[in-house]
């Protein structure tokens, strides 16, 4: 069976017979040439947004299809990461039917996603030290396991898993195999998206809310083979990404010398947190981390968490995931907020 096939295979059968809503601006797609725009029913005096943004995002696909090294179908760009990871469930998911796979401690949107769906979820807990138990997941698979999502680094533990063992799941999951990766660029292994154009059943998840800075713009992409874009195309929104978004993220494309910076500032930051954790007898254990975050384990994280609270700075009491009883996930601020966080904290260990 050939790629285009064994993805069909996958999908919801409605998906695939789908005959998505054409828009005004799908319809007829503007060109190089000025013309009267009399087919979509806007506004016609212009104030810069009165007109409907490009249905399919080209010119912004066809500048990160250079960045990622992939075609411009390859590429599908959504409402932040959560709507890319719904988008996914509807297409290849069938309600009260098919199932998904998840690896507790995990990003808990994947749940909530089920959830709305009707989607019926597996959970395969990591490791006791947080890594993939790769046996357990090849035992829960069956016809109706139709995605399984792997966050790397994950949330809320902060580690990357080995890049074999993702290896190794891609090649013996028969369906897709989600790889999530919000924090790659705090990571010292690099992103898979390279292996794109070697497993069809990869899609690969990245956002521009964590090290890009623009988590008020809410842009998620996914990347993956054409087939499986051209079906999560069908069934989003006819608008889904906003003018203003679009622009403030090619701008933003512009800029990864300054990212670059600011990754490289945050892990200093994070160095010298992780030194001063040490001093604070009350914390247990500070996990590893390839992200901008830490998870901690602390004597009693709900006290802890109050008087962080009073101290005027919020965490994230992460207890109820899988095996994080008494942590809190702590994210790397500026140097002034590092700073104050551990005056706080040597103020609460007495």
């Amino acid at each position: 069976m050939n790629s285009k096939d064994q993805i069909l295979a996958w999908a919801r059968p409605e998906i695939i017979a789908l005959k998505p809503y054409a828009s005004a601006r799908s319809e007829f797609k503007l060109g190089e040439k000025q013309m009267i725009l009399l087919d979509a029913n806007e506004n016609p005096f212009d104030n810069g947004m009165n007109r409907y943004p490009d249905p399919m995002q080209l010119k912004l696909k066809k500048r990160l299809a250079e960045a990622k090294h992939l075609a411009i179908d390859q590429i599908f760009l959504g409402n932040g990461s959560d709507d890319v990871l719904n988008q996914l469930m509807i297409a290849f998911c069938a309600p009260g039917k098919d199932k998904a796979v998840l690896l507790p401690p995990t990003f808990g949107m994947y749940q909530v996603s089920a959830n709305i769906n009707g989607v019926e979820t597996i959970e395969v807990p990591l490791t006791d030290d947080f890594h993939l138990d790769i046996k357990a997941i090849s035992e829960v698979q069956s016809k109706a396991t139709k995605i399984i999502f792997i966050a790397n680094p994950n949330n809320p533990t902060g580690n990357c898993f080995a890049l074999e063992d993702i290896r190794k799941i891609i090649e013996e999951f028969d369906g897709l195999v989600v790889v999530d990766e919000a924090y790659v660029e705090f990571a010292t292994d690099k992103s898979v998206i390279s292996w794109i154009n070697d497993y069809h059943n990869l899609i690969v998840v990245q956002t521009f809310s964590k090290a890009q800075g623009l988590a008020g713009l809410r842009l998620g992409m996914a990347f993956a083979h054409s087939e499986i874009i051209n079906l999560m195309n069908k069934v989003k929104a006819p608008y889904n990404i906003n003018s203003l978004t679009q622009k403030e993220i090619l701008k933003r494309l512009e800029e990864q010398g300054l990212i670059q910076q600011q990754v490289h500032r945050i892990k200093l930051e994070k160095e010298q947190l992780m030194l001063e954790f040490e001093s604070i007898s009350f914390i247990e254990k500070v996990f590893p981390s390839d992200a901008n975050f830490f998870l901690i384990r602390m004597d009693d994280s709900t006290q802890r968490y109050n008087e962080l609270i009073d101290h005027g700075i919020v965490v994230r009491d992460s207890s109820k995931n899988l095996n994080c009883a008494n942590t809190l996930r702590i994210t790397v601020g500026t140097p002034d907020e590092n700073n104050a966080l551990i005056i706080a904290l040597r103020s609460m260990d007495k």
